[in-house]
């Protein structure tokens, strides 16, 4: 579908550079979530501060995405 955040409240088009901005958060998180998969499989260290950096993790780059795409809403 062309254009699909138009069609949803407090979205807004995305210039081709704020695109290329959220595709490059995107790939850190993958990153970020392949490195947190390598640290939960091991037994060795203390998960629940493994489970609180995801959580940051996870928020910081929500925060991100929305710096970039500004929405309208809350």
């Amino acid at each position: 579908m062309d254009n699909q955040h138009r069609k949803i409240v407090g979205y807004r088009e995305l210039t081709q550079e704020e695109i290329n901005l959220m595709n490059e958060i995107k790939e850190k998180g993958k990153e970020l979530g392949e490195l947190v998969a390598k640290l939960r499989a091991s037994s060795e260290l203390d998960q629940r501060w493994i489970s609180i950096g995801a959580t940051d993790l996870q928020t910081g780059l929500m925060a991100l995405t929305r710096g970039v795409a500004r929405p309208t809403f809350f």
